[in-house]
């Protein structure tokens, strides 16, 4: 089906590694954080929302057309090029600039990367599943790709799920037992895949070490946990607090759009390929990015994750933000 201009505007998802890199250049390694955790959240406020569906045959239009796919493909390669390079320069820096250009490259394999590997894995291609892992091993999180099809997809908004908050969890309550609980769903799942990531992982690690020294290792598994700090904060809000009833037969019910938050900013939906329209991902999880839309029924975040994610690291704020906004029927049936 045939282009239209408004579909450049995920092409902004491409400019992200772009960023640690100006901040090196001006000498200002955490530059990164003042963008996406500042800028992007008042351009936010400034650009606005967008909740109005898409008719029926643009729908089918966008979830025809491969130039989406091409973008998430053409990212792999700008994020492997950002690790390689964040690897050859970081041993160059002062101790404190480094550490800025290490999380601020972890930021970007998280937001980023890790959006566009999750999108990458529920495609069928063997191609674009294999990109996905790429992107997953440079994090030193390939378990995701397991854990995420075949567990969290299945277990959404239930106790049984690692991956979804409760109510009245704090982000750091839920840190350490979504991070177990997922790597131990995962090697129940397919340990032989996770031994082959994890392996993956080592190996890039041990390639870096040896052209750019111990300080490129060190730099490769400290912009990976940024990563996965970043990717579990963006757990947290999806689901939080949100649970859905056990049936009489005692199987919960089908997921549907009341079960995950929506955010309908415009900018970080661009940037995040559409991470933020979240609920009807869960109900449809096999719909292309592009074409995933905003649910009436689903409850709303007050903004984009941008603005959302420093707030779950303060749980006080977190709460009075939060809580009131958790449907009774899920606060009700989970301990406060």
């Amino acid at each position: 089906m045939p282009f239209a201009l408004r579909d450049a505007r995920f092409l902004l998802a491409l400019s992200a590694p772009a960023t640690p890199v100006v901040g090196y250049l001006l000498g200002a390694n955490f530059h990164s954080f003042l963008v996406f955790f500042v800028a992007i959240p008042v351009l936010d406020l400034l650009i606005g929302k967008s909740a109005t569906p898409s008719p029926p045959g643009e729908i089918a239009r966008l979830e025809d057309s491969m130039f989406f796919r091409a973008i998430l493909v053409a990212y792999v390669p700008l994020q492997m090029s950002l690790i390689g390079w964040g690897a050859s320069v970081v041993g160059s820096l002062a101790p404190w600039q480094a550490l800025g250009l290490t999380l601020s490259v972890g930021l970007i394999a998280g937001a980023q990367g890790i959006t566009i590997a999750h999108e990458l894995g529920h495609k069928r291609s063997a191609l674009e599943r294999g990109l996905a892992r790429l992107l997953l091993m440079t994090v030193c999180y390939g378990h995701f790709t397991v854990e995420h099809n075949r567990g969290h997809h299945v277990r959404v908004a239930t106790p049984d799920d690692p991956a979804s908050a409760r109510y009245g969890e704090s982000y750091w309550a839920f840190l350490p037992r979504t991070l177990w609980g997922s790597l131990r769903h995962a090697w129940e799942l397919d340990r032989a895949e996770v031994l082959r990531l994890s392996a993956g992982s080592a190996l890039i690690a041990a390639a870096l070490a040896a052209a750019f020294g111990p300080v490129a290792a060190a730099f490769f598994f400290g912009q990976g946990a940024m990563a996965i700090v970043l990717l579990e904060a963006v757990n947290y809000v999806e689901h939080y607090g949100l649970q859905r009833a056990r049936l009489a037969d005692g199987r919960y019910e089908r997921p549907a759009a009341r079960h995950a938050w929506d955010a309908n900013e415009r900018l970080t939906n661009c940037y995040l390929v559409h991470l933020q329209r979240h609920a009807d991902h869960h109900v449809n999880p096999s719909r292309p990015y592009a074409a995933l839309q905003p649910q009436e029924h689903s409850p709303k975040l007050p903004t984009g994750y941008a603005g959302m994610l420093p707030i779950a690291l303060l749980p006080p704020l977190w709460f009075a933000v939060m809580n009131p906004r958790v449907p009774q029927s899920s606060a009700s049936a989970q301990p406060a």
